[in-house]
């Protein structure tokens, strides 16, 4: 409960409801580009800067092959579920299945300063293991969509540029690199910045994405039933095992919590672009409404306070 009350999951659902009751409130595109920025910028850098204090650890080395393999695993039965289940064609159920693979900046950053606020924060490393996350299920994805195919089409030039270097992770694994490198002495003469203000541009950023995943979900006509309920699924069974395994490998209940809500996140920032570019066939209407109109706002709800609790469950026994 004290999770669902936090002020940026409040802010969150008060966007969703402006939404739906169509109001006409909204934040300017502009400054929904700027806080993204903010926001990536500052938790790369405050990762980094943990990292530095801490040093390189076994527990690091860890996260990130256990998050890597999730990565590429996670699309596989996906896909086999979208295709038998969910009724989806192959390149559609390709292309959905890459983004549930792929990780959200800003469900993690959300979840981040939840599990602060419940006194579990994550492993500054986690910062890192989230940009690894981001490009393996592309790969994954696409070599479902296209079994099969003798021709792809594909400029793929083209897309190891926006699988790799993308600006969100470029971003991240800068802000993450500088942040190593000034350490927190360094650090201390921005902190009025990046982290006296973390919070406030937080709140901003999730009424907007409030007001973004109502819209999405009521404009969309490609949403099934048998969808929606996967769009719970999914989230629920991927970032259970991502608790688990991380609980079992040794991380700290926080870090645990924080893997497992990486690998429930779905993308929809970065694999959205490469879908655009790779899969140029498949429905855009469809595997962002899933992802932002569906899963984001279940894991802000719901899956984050889970995944923390069951972290700490595990963690203690």
């Amino acid at each position: 409960m004290t999770a669902l009350l936090s002020p940026v999951v409040l802010f969150f659902l008060l966007g969703a409801v402006a939404a739906f009751v169509r109001s006409d409130l909204s934040v300017p595109e502009p400054i929904a580009k700027g806080l993204t920025i903010y926001l990536m910028m500052a938790i790369g850098l405050k990762g980094g800067v943990e990292v530095a204090a801490q040093g390189p650890s076994i527990e690091f080395l860890i996260a990130a092959l256990l998050g890597i393999g999730l990565s590429f695993l996670i699309p596989v039965p996906v896909f086999w579920a979208l295709r038998t289940f969910g009724r989806l064609n192959k390149i559609n159920a390709g292309a959905v299945a890459a983004h549930y693979g792929s990780v959200s900046v800003v469900t993690f950053v959300t979840g981040s300063e939840i599990l602060s606020g419940l006194g579990m924060p994550a492993a500054g490393f986690m910062v890192a293991v989230l940009a690894l996350m981001e490009t393996p299920a592309i790969v994954t994805g696409l070599m479902l969509a296209r079994a099969g195919d003798a021709h792809s089409g594909t400029n793929k030039s083209g897309l190891l540029h926006e699988t790799l270097l993308n600006g969100a992770v470029l971003l991240l694994i800068g802000s993450f690199l500088i942040g190593m490198i000034v350490g927190k002495p360094g650090f201390a003469s921005i902190a009025p910045v990046f982290e006296t203000g973390f919070r406030g541009a937080l709140c901003i950023f999730l009424l907007d994405m409030g007001l973004l995943a109502a819209r999405r979900l009521s404009q969309t006509r490609s949403l099934t039933w048998r969808l929606i309920v996967l769009g719970v699924a999914f989230p629920l069974i991927n970032g259970s095992a991502g608790v688990c395994l991380s609980t079992i490998l040794g991380l700290d209940s926080g870090s645990a919590a924080a893997l497992g809500i990486l690998a429930a996140s779905a993308s929809y920032i970065a694999v959205p672009a490469a879908m655009r570019m790779a899969l140029p066939q498949a429905d855009p209407g469809l595997y962002l409404a899933l992802s932002l109109g569906i899963t984001f706002p279940f894991n802000v709800l719901f899956g984050i306070p889970l995944f923390a609790t069951l972290a700490r469950a595990i963690g203690g026994l």
